[in-house]
């Protein structure tokens, strides 16, 4: 069958960089999964960006579909047939919805029963009709912000302005918003001019040839490039923010990398500042020395070519000349308050309209802060250092350098509480408490700072869970999973085994602000959420998910603790003896359901030695958990109890008739039931 390539090309103003690689993949995958859809062989998919523009190249695309000849099942033969040997309504029907007659029709046995069959004939169409659903294909696209323009109707990440789409040197038509496809596309808005792509496999290097580099991987190779040649050149170290590196490579169509200079008079100020006035306003690299020292240096990446470089390079040192001179004066502004008049600031500024000032969420905050340090039992010093830190956590807030740059907030915290003669461990911990702040980022490394985080971000979720405000599907505007990941991650790489669930209900009696909903739901609400934030860590920690429901199935205590006992799951779910030991388990924890009151047990009533053997080997148990801390020796002393339960069921009713047997042999399985499922709910565990 012959072949062509299809180009799909859409033109747009210039989009969000943090949209553009989504949005390009996102044209591809869709792209794809039409072509398979429409059973369209083809060689390969390729997928192009630039700030203005997704491209989708397909190569050796069939240019119909193949022909298909399949067999459609329809009735039973005793059913298709009547005795008489007349084709029964049921065949004429099948055949009718099939566009063929009784003629056509064939027996085939399956399972030792005939069905009427008939072959079918579909034969392909033609891949250029086809190919006109490539603009819902278009429209279908999503992204995260949209816009309207004109007196268009749709909505779009950016009007378009161009569309080419070729299937080899045919266009193919359709038109989005009175924009109609053609074979021509424009080139770099400065440098190159419309052009004429005359053949799908002409598309990079005709766009090269008016300045622009489609394919955003050999972007990113030449500017990677360009900025190393830039650092070899002058013996510097240039650190490559990943994050920024992606960003750039989506602000450039052709892209030239240069580097500037500022007074060295700025490098009193803080490198994060320098660094965040760089990198987060004006998307340049900073530059180190070789021994690490920040130099009044700037790398940036010009959209173009390397013509009148110096003059571009001056302007871009008169533009970040003048950013720093504000974080200079701002820093300098800063150094004239102390803490005590900030925090001050902190009872008129709204957190929220419904939970308060930030004042208030500080105080709160604070109470929880000593609350979890007290349960941990740290040192008298610890506990000053989290009350100290948990009190002024906040007060960088107001600081002219934060208001000016938001990023900062908690690092700058952190330099003016040492500058203001703060205790080291209580300036780290204002930083720490916004740790993690992202899914790389890791979590606070002391006591002090963890102790301060967990408290900050339980105050957090548990208020704006009492108003109402939870996260659904993909809203979120609080990060509240972000915090609550936090949370959960700060109590893993700490080892603290803190009852998740007290910690949640302490932070709800703590909270001073009136909740739409009772307190009971309110706490049913977060449990369940953070429920699904263990499973989601469980998960990527590669535990089977009977293993991760049967773990979850308690309360939410220790995380740490319930971890660990999914992990040992996990090892051992296939040891020999695992499924009969789980078996017995569960037969225990199923049949103490029917106990409609638990009591004590009474030995007097025991009628042979396997209830007295179960019971002294429950006593045993009991004791022993009671003091280890070890998950592997827990989950071994449970499964010894296999052998006293297999004996037990095998010399025992516990559906005796007498009613006091009865009763006394349900409340054994009760009491046993409760230490089993104390380390998991083991009848959620599949077993084979």
């Amino acid at each position: 069958m012959s072949k062509r390539d299809l180009l799909v090309e859409i033109g747009l103003e210039e989009m969000p960089a943090r949209f553009v690689t989504s949005s390009m993949n996102a044209l591809k995958e869709k792209v794809q999964a039409w072509l398979n859809e429409k059973q369209l062989a083809y060689k390969s998919v390729e997928a192009f960006s630039t700030p203005r523009r997704l491209a989708v190249l397909v190569s050796g695309l069939d240019e119909a579909q193949k022909d298909v000849e399949e067999e459609a099942k329809g009735p039973a033969k005793k059913i298709a047939l009547a005795e008489n040997g007349e084709w029964s309504k049921a065949a004429v029907g099948f055949t009718r919805g099939q566009q063929m007659t009784v003629e056509d029709i064939f027996f085939k046995e399956i399972n030792g029963v005939e069905y009427a069959h008939v072959k079918k004939f579909i034969k392909g169409q033609e891949t250029k009709v086809l190919l006109s659903e490539l603009k819902e294909i278009i429209l279908s696209l999503t992204f995260p912000k949209n816009m309207r323009w004109a007196n268009n109707d749709l909505r779009y990440v950016r009007p378009i302005k161009w569309m080419l789409a070729l299937f080899g040197e045919e266009v193919i038509p359709f038109t989005i918003t009175n924009v109609t496809t053609s074979n021509t596309s424009l080139g770099h808005r400065f440098l190159g001019a419309e052009m004429t792509i005359e053949r799908p496999s002409d598309y990079v290097q005709t766009l090269l040839n008016q300045y622009v580099v489609a394919n955003p991987v050999e972007r990113k190779a030449m500017i990677v490039s360009q900025i190393n040649k830039i650092e070899e050149d002058n013996n510097w170290e240039i650190p490559m923010d990943e994050e920024l590196l992606e960003e750039v490579v989506n602000l450039v169509e052709y892209p030239t990398a240069l580097f500037g200079k500022f007074e060295e008079s700025y490098l009193e100020l803080p490198n994060e500042v320098l660094i965040t006035s760089m990198k987060e306003h004006q998307r340049y690299f900073p530059v180190k020395s070789k021994h690490g020292e920040l130099l009044p240096f700037f790398v940036t990446v010009r959209n173009g070519d390397s013509n009148h470089i110096e003059k571009v390079a001056k302007g871009n040192e008169k533009v970040l000349r003048a950013r720093l001179a504000d974080a200079a004066f701002f820093y300098n502004e800063d150094q004239k308050t102390t803490i005590d008049s900030l925090l001050g600031k902190l009872q008129s500024i709204v957190y929220h309209e419904e939970i308060g000032t930030l004042a208030e969420k500080v105080a709160r905050v604070r109470s929880l802060a000593n609350k979890i340090a007290d349960s941990l039992h740290l040192s008298e010093a610890e506990k000053q250092d989290a009350d100290r830190a948990a009190q002024i956590a906040k007060f960088d807030l107001v600081t002219n350098m934060v208001y000016e740059f938001p990023e900062l907030q908690g690092l700058m915290g952190e330099k003016y509480a040492v500058q203001k003669g703060e205790k080291e461990a209580v300036a780290k911990a204002i930083n720490e408490h916004y740790m993690p702040r992202s899914a790389e980022d890791g979590t606070a490394p002391s006591n002090v700072g963890a102790v301060l985080a967990l408290a900050e971000k339980l105050d957090t979720i548990v208020s704006f869970f009492g108003i109402g405000l939870i996260p659904s599907g993909s809203q979120d505007p609080y990060a509240l999973r972000r915090q609550a990941t936090g949370i959960i991650q700060t109590l893993l790489d700490k080892n603290w085994d803190l009852s998740l669930g007290e910690l949640i209900n302490n932070t709800i009696d703590n909270n001073t602000n009136s909740f739409k909903v009772a307190k009971e739901e309110l706490y049913q609400n977060i449990i369940s959420f953070f429920t699904l934030r263990i499973k989601h860590i469980l998960q990527e920690k590669g535990i089977r998910y009977d293993l991760i429901d049967a773990v979850l199935g308690n309360k939410l205590a220790s995380i740490a603790s319930l971890v660990r006992k999914a992990q040992v799951l996990e090892y051992h779910k296939e040891d020999e003896g695992f499924k009969e030991g789980i078996e017995a388990l569960s037969r225990v924890i199923n049949i103490s359901n029917k106990a409609a009151v638990v009591g004590e047990i009474k030995t007097a009533l025991f009628e042979n030695e396997e209830e007295s053997a179960l019971y002294e080997k429950y006593l045993s148990v009991k004791e022993s958990l009671a003091t280890i801390q070890n998950e592997e020796e827990a989950f071994q002393l449970l499964f010894a109890l296999k052998t006293g339960i297999t004996n037990y069921f095998d010399h025992t009713m516990v559906m005796a008739e007498d009613e006091n047997v009865k009763a006394n042999r349900l409340n054994q399985m009760k009491k046993l039931a409760d230490l089993i499922t104390q380390f998991a709910n083991v009848n959620e565990i599949l077993v084979k």
